[in-house]
């Protein structure tokens, strides 16, 4: 670990970082403060430019894995050789406030081979940040001074018979929970460590491990984990977990893909898969002594393999290809965009538009609508592929490309 701004991090330690304490336009997890890719502060310019000022570029490493922002710092996760590399930088400048590395422990093979860093978006929270590996090392720092508070790394130490797969799923910290799922194709389990120490709390055994991940709701009064688990040679499961032990409060079978994070609407579960896979929403009640799932809708239409839809104003705003937009109550598909975009788009609800950053790294926002597809600009911000969320704060916007991380601003 290098420590080359000893009085940034300082000033971090003093108070800009601290247990629990998030500014308005933080974005500390994956897909934002509350997982659903909401962001909060952000105005739309009256008219878009043609283009953004770039402030800086810092190469970050190869992966896929989205940046954090947690009050003026931004962190990094990606591969650097045959390490995985952690990165706090200055949002303002780019500058390093400290790095820290470790062997990945993982090489990746087959199809996936051309995405050998890590994909999982790091989590801050209580002054720490936790990050899980494409190998499944599991590691928390401090996120003032980079310190190594503790690592879990081995199946032993989760508690499994293997974790011979490349890790996916992007860690939260609910409650003074780190909570992780690890394993296999044919065998996992979700389990909550202490982030204080890293001792184990309570562990779930599932099917194997899918590369989604899981989501915070409240139903009934209990506060659950809804996350998706492997597939045996039908369907996968979605599953409610109580947060307080992880014991298993509902599950319901699911054929969707598992790429995707589910959406929590109120009580209702909304998942989305891939092609004629399309997407499926359960109500999440109390019945006799535990919880009921049952279904509401389902559209065979309208699904995607890898961009977890957006929720707005009780529609849904995805990505097959194309842009779609649905009803989250009917399911109803109100309107399919006709131009084809690649194979990934990240969504973010923001103000009074939807944003859009697609793998060819263009920035797109459109107008958020029932009736049509109204775009208002394409601006692009990346040469490479963009597959990690961008990070919206304010007319500052953070994208993570193929192995680069950069600052744009709507002005300059």
């Amino acid at each position: 670990m290098r420590n080359v701004r000893p009085w940034i991090a300082a000033i971090v330690a003093l108070g800009i970082i601290s247990g629990g304490c998030l500014l308005a336009q933080d974005w500390p997890q994956w897909r934002g403060p509350n997982r659903d890719g909401t962001v909060s502060g952000f105005t739309a310019p009256a008219a878009w430019p043609a283009k953004f000022m770039q402030k800086w570029q810092v190469k970050a490493g190869k992966g896929d894995a989205s940046p954090v922002l947690v009050g003026e710092n931004v962190y990094t996760f990606g591969r650097q050789g045959t390490d995985e590399v952690v990165l706090c930088l200055v949002a303002a400048t780019g500058k390093t406030v400290w790095e820290a590395k470790y062997p990945a422990g993982r090489v990746v093979t087959g199809p996936p081979a051309g995405h050998p860093g890590p994909r999982g978006t790091p989590v801050v929270a209580e002054g720490k940040i936790c990050t899980l590996g494409v190998g499944s090392v599991l590691s928390c720092f401090d996120a003032a001074k980079g310190t190594l508070l503790w690592r879990k790394q081995t199946a032993a130490d989760y508690g499994v018979a293997s974790i011979n797969t490349d890790c996916t799923m992007s860690p939260t910290i609910v409650d003074g929970l780190c909570i992780i799922h690890v394993g296999d194709g044919s065998a996992g389990a979700v389990i909550a460590l202490a982030l204080a120490d890293g001792k184990p709390k309570w562990t779930w055994k599932s099917m194997g491990v899918t590369n989604s991940s899981p989501v915070v709701m409240t139903a009934g009064g209990k506060k659950q984990l809804v996350i998706l688990t492997g597939k045996d040679k039908q369907s996968g499961t979605l599953a409610g977990l109580d947060l307080a032990d992880g014991k298993l409060l509902w599950q319901t079978s699911s054929s969707q893909g598992d790429c995707t994070t589910p959406i929590v609407d109120g009580a209702t579960v909304i998942c989305s898969g891939q092609g004629s896979k399309g997407m499926f929403a359960v109500k999440i009640a109390p019945q006799d002594a535990g919880f009921a799932a049952t279904p509401l809708w389902a559209n065979s239409q309208a699904g995607a393999r890898f961009t977890t839809p957006v929720l707005k104003d009780g529609l849904l705003y995805g990505f097959n290809g194309s842009f779609f937009c649905a009803d989250a109550k009917t399911g109803a598909t109100l309107w399919t965009d006709s131009a084809k975009r690649g194979q990934s788009a990240s969504l973010l609800a923001a103000g009074s538009v939807v944003l859009a950053l697609t793998v060819k790294g263009e920035l797109i926002a459109f107008t958020p609508s029932n009736a049509k597809y109204t775009q208002l600009a394409l601006i692009k911000v990346a040469s490479a592929e963009t597959w990690a969320h961008p990070v919206v704060a304010g007319d500052r916007i953070f994208v993570k490309d193929t192995e680069t991380v950069s600052l744009w601003t709507l002005a300059p």
